[in-house]
């Protein structure tokens, strides 16, 4: 069969698949789950696969909601992510229900076409995008490896080439201060809450002056007890990001120096920690991103340039790493009418709506034609592997 017949197989056997993926669009996105806690989705989502007849490793690489299925016996490899944590408080307000279930769906349209087509495909779950690095804990424990090329479409208020993705790491401060009693000695006291606010305060003067594509945000996540009592101890968190990971470095000094200078001005001491799990920036593979296009636009959904349209989405995920490891794509997908930002209250509703069900089957059929190709054209996989070899090097990205 050639590559049109293939791929109209796949768009078929997605067709095939609608009623479930959708159903299991809902369910997930009825049942919100958190970083690392996605025992719901990962269970739903491995027993869909093997009812299709999917061998699923689950509680993969360490993980209890990670899981790993492949199918195909030889040829390129191509691997189709799946995300499907959610955000406290607001939900599925990113739509990973949408992610993980267009994601089945192409691996599921993938795998059955993969032995004419001489390929493998992995549908690797990767839990806890939101903050707790599960792509990149996977990655180091050899996931990825001997992956010619992976794939996610996420979710947004229009079809877009990609998501403009900031380096990100995080960072937690502590500040201990002294107690005493702030009507009857307060001269006795040093106040954490003090350090913490006044810290605050300084990042916030020295946001005035980074560069346009450099973030910096953060909350005081512990401030005392009781008005009555100096608090002795208090706490903030976090997010610095840059352009690059390049460019981050000297972002996190700048930011570390505000902080440490308003413990040292209200006589406190301060500890920090950057969390281990650095996201880096993501870097789309220009021939992988083209043939995603064409075949978004097969199905009637004309994919915009961010540059060109103005219409941005900003951001940071830990896809970014997987795109320094192997060539990789992160498209975004319109389910949300224009201007519904992600991680809002209402673009979590338009995530279980009819446009949200739609992404699901059109990304789904755009990412399965998208595999056949790579699978099919030794072209476009010259292409792909010779722009990844031009990609940044030297990035700590694991």
């Amino acid at each position: 069969m050639d590559a049109a017949g293939l791929k109209q197989a796949v768009c078929d056997r997605v067709d095939e698949l609608a009623e479930r993926l959708i159903d299991a669009s809902h369910q997930i996105h009825a049942h919100p789950e958190l970083n690392f806690a996605e025992h719901f989705a990962h269970d739903l989502l491995a027993e869909l696969l093997e009812r299709e007849g999917v061998a699923v490793e689950r509680h993969a690489y360490g993980l209890a909601t990670a899981f790993d299925a492949v199918a195909g016996n030889g040829g390129p490899t191509v691997a189709v992510l799946c995300e499907y944590d959610a955000l406290p408080g607001v939900g599925h307000a990113c739509g990973h229900n949408i992610i993980a279930t267009a994601g089945l769906g192409a691996g599921l349209a993938a795998a059955a076409a993969a032995e004419q087509a001489g390929g493998r495909v992995r549908i690797i779950g990767t839990p806890a995008e939101e903050g707790g690095g599960g792509k990149v804990l996977m990655a180091r424990r050899g996931a990825f490896e001997g992956v010619d090329a992976a794939m996610m479409v996420h979710p947004a208020d229009a079809d877009l080439l990609l998501m403009n993705c900031l380096a990100i790491q995080e960072l937690l401060v502590e500040y201990d201060g002294h107690a005493a009693h702030a009507a009857a000695a307060p001269w006795e006291g040093r106040n954490a809450l003090d350090a913490a606010v006044l810290g605050y305060m300084n990042v916030a003067a020295m946001r005035q002056h980074i560069r346009p594509d450099e973030r910096v945000h953060g909350v005081i996540t512990r401030g005392g007890d009781k008005p009555n009592i100096v608090p002795a101890s208090a706490a903030s968190d976090w997010y610095v990001r840059s352009g690059t990971v390049a460019s981050l470095q000297p972002l996190k000094e700048r930011v570390l120096t505000a902080l440490q200078g308003a413990a040292s001005a209200c006589g406190c001491t301060m500890r920090h920690e950057w969390v281990d799990n650095l996201y880096a920036e993501m870097v789309d593979n220009g021939p992988l991103v083209q043939a995603y296009v064409a075949n978004a636009a097969a199905l009637g959904r004309t994919v915009l340039d961010p540059a060109a349209s103005g219409r941005r989405v900003m951001g940071s995920t830990d896809m970014g790493n997987i795109s320094h490891l192997v060539p990789a794509i992160h498209p975004m997908i319109k389910v949300a009418p224009d201007g519904v930002p992600i991680h809002s209250v209402e673009f979590a509703r338009w995530a279980a709506d009819e446009p949200g069900d739609r992404a699901v089957l059109d990304g789904a059929k755009a990412m399965a034609m998208t595999v056949v190709d790579l699978w099919t054209s030794a072209t476009l996989r010259e292409r792909v592997t010779g722009e990844f070899a031009q990609r940044p090097r030297g990035v700590p990205v694991l």
